[in-house]
């Protein structure tokens, strides 16, 4: 059985285990740098061969809230954490009883939540875009003009654009509302938006913390497409709202007594303010290009939380351009059937690093991987970023 701790301040050595719930690509690069520090990973996912249960030490094919599974996880792990919100919170509490746990339940609860998460933002005093709680459709004619044209999202369980919808109109929310089977949403309204970045930070149980460089991401179809990170910004506007971003960040991760990897995404308005998008408690897309260009990945740094160890250096070895791999470049325009990408042509540009998840059937949408483009200057990482994508198939970076 784990030992617990009141203070959470034991040390976890390599060669013991290390818990995860949940098993794609996010777990799956979890384990691997997991391992890398010499420790054993062992992956609570219901799927029989998903991307981290297939290179995991030991695999629990069990739900997420399936209490023998739990159980076992337990007995087997020092420490637990998750690669996605919407595990059950009751599952991470239940496991805190008997193992060190991050991040905790009651954090992972609120952030799951988009109506708790925007008040509990607003309750740090930091800006969210204007917003109302959407319960029943008498909210929706309760709504202020301001909201419209606005987006209607699903409070719970949505991702990557999913359970969202653009309203110009009361009406056209209320339609939007009775799609969404009445479930509970927030209405917020449309911001006049110049880009969008994002702060990836890690935070110990000793309360300490390190912020990786923040990224600048396009978004296409509401899925992540680039994230661009430049050792130096010469623009002192750029530096200045990076500089408030990352203050913010940390002041979320204190107010949530978070404690592992945190995203907090953040839009940049055309005036040059600063708005939360949203929270993930968990390793995050736009972080990816750490694994390759940073002295430590944000998949590392969990694993040092987990274990009690030290923080690693998030310093940027190089500037970086992460292009996210959806399925859709297996599938010719007007093509049915897949065919394999050309990873060779991709590959012949020598800055290009590829990161493949192992999922068995390419979809449109479907998140299949990415790649990393290191470069000793941000312009020849845009050139070469350019080139892989032609020869991927996918839009040029912008």
């Amino acid at each position: 059985m784990c030992m617990t701790s009141s203070t959470d301040s034991f040390t976890i050595a390599p060669g013991d285990w290390l818990g995860m719930l949940g098993g794609g690509q996010l777990g799956r690069m979890f384990c691997h740098a997991a391992q890398s520090l010499g420790y054993r990973v062992a992956v609570l996912d219901p799927d029989a061969d998903g991307p981290a249960a297939v290179v995991a030490d030991h695999h629990i094919q069990a739900a997420y809230d399936d209490a023998a599974g739990l159980a076992e996880l337990a007995r087997t792990c020092r420490a637990v954490t998750t690669e996605f919100e919407n595990v059950p919170a009751d599952s991470l509490r239940a496991l805190a009883a008997q193992c060190r746990v991050s991040p905790a339940g009651d954090a992972v609860a609120i952030v799951q939540d988009r109506i708790a998460e925007k008040m509990f933002i607003a309750s740090q005093g930091i800006s969210v875009a204007p917003y109302v709680a959407i319960r029943t459709p008498q909210d929706l004619l309760d709504a202020p003009d301001t909201l419209f044209p606005g987006i209607l999202k699903v409070a719970r369980l949505g991702y990557d654009g999913k359970g969202q919808a653009r309203v110009t109109t009361r009406e056209a929310a209320q339609a939007a509302f009775a799609e969404f089977d009445g479930v509970p949403c927030v209405l917020e309204a449309l911001m006049p938006l110049d880009y969008e970045i994002s702060v990836v930070l890690a935070r110990g149980f000793d309360g300490s913390d390190v912020v990786f460089p923040v990224a600048r991401n396009l978004h296409l179809d509401g899925i992540l497409a680039v994230s661009t990170v430049a050792a130096v910004d010469s623009d002192p506007g750029h530096v200045q709202r990076q500089n408030q971003a990352t203050e913010a960040a940390r002041a979320i991760a204190r107010g949530l007594d978070y404690h592992g990897v945190l995203c907090v995404e953040f839009f940049v308005l055309t005036d040059g303010s600063l708005v939360v998008n949203e929270i993930a408690p968990r390793p995050h897309n736009s972080g990816h290009y750490t694994i390759d260009a940073c002295v430590s990945s944000q998949f590392e740094q969990q694993a040092r939380v987990m274990a009690g160890l030290p923080l690693g250096s998030t310093a940027l070895l190089a500037p970086a351009i992460m292009l996210n791999i959806l399925g859709d470049i297996w599938f010719e325009p007007g093509a049915s059937a897949p065919r394999e990408p050309d990873w060779s042509t991709a590959l012949a540009v020598p800055s290009a690093k590829l990161h493949l998840y192992a999922k068995h059937e390419a979809r449109r949408g479907r998140k299949m991987g990415h790649v990393t483009i290191v470069a000793a200057t941000l312009d020849q990482a845009r050139m070469d970023a350019a080139q892989v994508a032609a020869a991927l198939g996918m839009a040029a970076p912008d």
